[in-house]
């Protein structure tokens, strides 16, 4: 029993994304709090990002690098906003995206993200839960999901071909940060 489940998601991880060519990486649930550290690791394990939580800073502050320690965004919170936000600026200051809590539903929850150089994003799904797709209209571009891992305190993004893998294991650690404060 336990090994033809096993065997139906090595199946689906194989099959999914166009042509099977989707990315996998492996995201911890609990993510970071003030100070801590923590990888991102690819369907290889292979350590590719790291979220650097920064302590003794006025508002909460992670620097996202790759695997060599440069820094490729900055996550920062926004104080005295309306409504709840998050900025993520490129390594050179500017803003790349910025990510805001849209629309509660009784059965979803919508995020909006506005890409400095592109086009907006829609985060839509249980957030909570960590079941959610980000899309451009109407194509999905990346999913967060569970199902791709047995370990309780992991959760999965996969990224369509053509993305800035990056930049939305970025959004990802925002949505996260953002929905579960205080962790």
């Amino acid at each position: 029993m336990f090994r033809g489940r096993r065997e139906e998601r090595r199946e689906e991880r194989r099959e999914s994304g166009v042509g099977g060519s989707a990315e996998h990486y492996q995201m911890r649930q609990k993510l970071v709090s003030i100070g801590d550290d923590f990888w991102i690791e690819n369907e290889r394990r292979e350590r590719v990002f790291k979220v650097d939580g920064k302590a003794l800073r006025i508002r909460q502050t992670l620097i996202f690098e790759d695997r060599d320690g440069r820094e490729l965004y900055k996550i920062q919170e926004r104080m005295l906003r309306v409504k709840d936000s998050m900025e993520i600026e490129n390594a050179g200051g500017q803003r790349a995206a910025m990510v805001k809590k849209a629309l509660i539903t009784p059965l979803r929850e919508r995020w909006v993200v506005k890409v400095a150089e592109g086009p907006d994003l829609e985060v839509q799904g249980n957030i909570v839960d960590h079941e959610y797709s980000i899309g451009e209209g109407r194509d999905k571009i990346a999913e967060v999901s569970k199902k791709w891992f047995r370990v309780a305190d992991s959760y999965g993004v996969q990224i369509e071909p053509g993305q800035d893998a990056a930049l939305i294991l970025a959004v990802a650690v925002v949505i996260d940060e953002m929905a579960h404060p205080g962790r």
